[in-house]
């Protein structure tokens, strides 16, 4: 199998799911007890921004309390054999921290804040815990660094060049049912070599591509043995 020189990685929930952060969904469509409509959505944040404060903190906190994962590393040490972009939907800084250097949050990330004035003005946390009364230098309320529900994805317009420049994409760690993030799985030009790394991998249909169906550290570790012995 050749190795790649210029890899794209798009990796979902379960990528992290080894560092003991939950997968978006639980059972019932619920997060972590709550309904996605409560606390991932504009409107839950106009109707009660103490419950959406409170939500972002708990997942906050147990991100900073967490630690990369095998998997993650395994994707930071390629990056001395080849280019590695990495396209995640997760909130998470876990691909940071394990020494990846290309990664582009689709939808958003836990460890920032974003003004609600109208240049959006994004800001670094110190900490876990936001309060309903911080506001930004200008005055305007900081609201969590995250893209919900019925919100655009501006770092679409990054992603699309970035999977079609690439010569091998991998996909782990995701259902591919949540749209637009998606359809990047099937936007490589045409030949390029598509694996999916999930332990659903057999029966996500995904069109061409190789299925690995295990753990994201497992596939990336038998990866990591076909491409470099």
């Amino acid at each position: 199998m050749n190795v790649p020189e210029h890899l794209v990685v798009l990796t979902g929930a379960g990528m992290s799911a080894e560092s003991g952060i939950a997968t978006f969904r639980g059972a019932g469509g619920l997060w972590e007890g709550h309904r996605v409509e409560d606390v991932a959505t504009p409107g839950a944040w106009e109707r009660n921004p103490e419950l959406v404060t409170r939500f972002y903190n708990e997942r906050r906190r147990a991100v900073w309390e967490a630690q990369p994962n095998p998997g993650h590393r395994q994707l930071a040490t390629w990056q001395d054999r080849m280019h590695v972009q990495i396209i995640t939907q997760n909130v998470d800084d876990l691909h940071e921290r394990a020494g990846s250097c290309h990664v582009l949050h689709l939808h958003g990330e836990l460890s920032k804040a974003r003004s609600c004035g109208p240049e959006a003005a994004v800001y670094p946390l110190d900490n876990w815990e936001m309060k309903t009364s911080d506001r930004c230098p200008v005055g305007y309320p900081l609201r969590p660094h995250i893209v919900w529900f019925g919100e655009a994805v501006p770092k679409m317009t990054e992603a699309f060049p970035l999977v079609k420049q690439a010569d091998c994409v991998l996909v782990i760690g995701t259902s591919l049912q949540v749209y637009p993030a998606a359809q990047l799985a099937f936007e490589a030009a045409p030949g390029v070599p598509l694996h999916v790394i999930d332990p659903a991998a057999d029966v996500l249909n995904v069109p061409h591509a190789t299925a690995w169906a295990c753990s994201a550290s497992e596939g990336l570790a038998q990866l990591n043995a076909r491409w470099f012995g």
